[in-house]
């Protein structure tokens, strides 16, 4: 296998570049790329056909398997170049460094099409970011409303949890989600313990917008009133309630059991 270059320096202008866009969201919106780290991430980048702008091999895994799968079928107009571990372990946050580092554009979002959505108000936390991405991915839900205060949802954290759901989610990035739900012709629901009915009494197939809220303060009061009703999933144990990942992934999946339960054939 031949590598258009190596490199064996931190001093090297790209893995400062590499480094700057791992480490900050300013930079990844400026310059309009991400980082995407691991085989697995390079793998649904190349299914969702997306660009590459260059790919990072770390030396040790330039035999890996699957990475000599992978490398045939990226075009050879994209620069492959060879990494020692010494130097990824500086650039990356990551304790082991991964077997490649994807320097891809950022994706673009499409315009939105009137089915189930997700709509997030302020989540911060990079591992339930990706999580719900995940979810919704996996239950079929494909457009993805972050508002302002969500955090980047781009950022290397939110994009190992996503596992690849990125590349298969319509994401609207900075988006006004009580004008979003004001536009709504489904059902809004917002996940709330107050003044709510059960989950599991709604039909929640359809166009349904799902709103699920800040870790800590919920859905904001703006949003909250942009929607039909507030639904609560049912905890007859001891706990107040569930982490906002875990909830959207109730919600989700009634959503999918609901579903199944209506299509022909169903028991």
């Amino acid at each position: 296998m031949t590598f258009h270059k190596i490199i064996t320096s931190t001093a090297n202008d790209e893995m400062k570049s590499l480094a700057r866009l791992l480490d900050n969201a300013r930079e990844r919106r400026k310059q309009q790329l991400l980082v995407l780290e691991g085989l697995h991430l390079l793998q649904a980048v190349l299914d969702a056909g997306l660009p590459l702008h260059a790919v990072y091999v770390n030396e040790a895994a330039q035999q890996h398997p699957e990475w000599l799968v992978l490398h045939s079928r990226i075009d050879r107009a994209v620069p492959c170049s060879l990494v020692s571990a010494a130097v990824l372990a500086k650039v990356t946050a990551l304790a082991t460094p991964a077997e490649v580092l994807v320097l891809c554009p950022r994706p673009q979002g499409s315009a939105a099409r009137q089915e189930a959505a997700v709509l997030l108000d302020d989540v911060q936390d990079p591992g339930n970011m990706g999580t719900i991405l995940r979810c919704a991915a996996a239950a079929n839900v494909r457009q993805v409303y972050l508002s302002k205060g969500c955090v980047d949802v781009y950022s290397p954290k939110v994009l190992r949890a996503g596992m690849g759901a990125h590349f298969v989610l319509q994401i609207h990035e900075q988006a006004d989600l009580a004008a979003e739900l004001a536009r709504w012709t489904g059902p809004r629901l917002a996940t709330h313990l107050e003044g709510s009915v059960s989950l599991y009494s709604e039909d929640l197939r359809g166009a349904v917008a799902f709103v699920f809220g800040n870790e800590g303060k919920g859905v904001s009061a703006p949003v909250l009133a942009a929607c039909d009703r507030r639904v609560r999933i049912p905890m007859p144990g001891h706990a107040e309630s569930l982490n906002v990942a875990m909830a959207a992934t109730v919600c989700l999946f009634e959503r999918v059991r609901q579903g199944e339960a209506a299509a022909p054939g169903a028991a």
